[in-house]
């Protein structure tokens, strides 16, 4: 069995601007640094997608991206795929409105 990855290649002629160098280096600096949770803020069309994309082909980790609405999560996984034309880029949406973890209820032997 191989378990060498594919290489993450980011393809893309435009080059992060503005703002987006820093919060790339401050990004994958935490990630190398072993920091679990980070954040990265910004204004709709700030380009967050393409610095995602920069840290991911920076760092070659696998990646799950979560969005709060199917609408979103369609849109992100077009642009990761046209980003990542050479890697795979998966989507799913859970049809569940919620989570409701099953239970045991001792007062009338059941569960939920």
């Amino acid at each position: 069995m191989n378990n060498k990855r594919q290489k993450f290649e980011l393809v893309e002629t435009m080059k992060p601007a503005g703002d987006q160098p820093q919060a790339i280096e401050k990004l994958v600096r935490g990630l190398k640094e072993g920091h679990e949770h980070q954040t990265l803020l910004g204004v709709t069309g700030s380009g967050k997608t393409f610095s995602v994309a920069n840290v991911i082909a920076e760092v070659q980790k696998p990646t799950l991206v979560i969005a709060h609405n199917k609408t979103l999560a369609a849109q992100l996984t077009n642009e990761f795929r046209e980003l990542f034309p050479k890697n795979s880029v998966n989507y799913f949406v859970s049809y569940y409105d919620y989570y409701q973890p099953e239970a045991y209820m001792p007062a009338s032997d059941t569960y939920i």
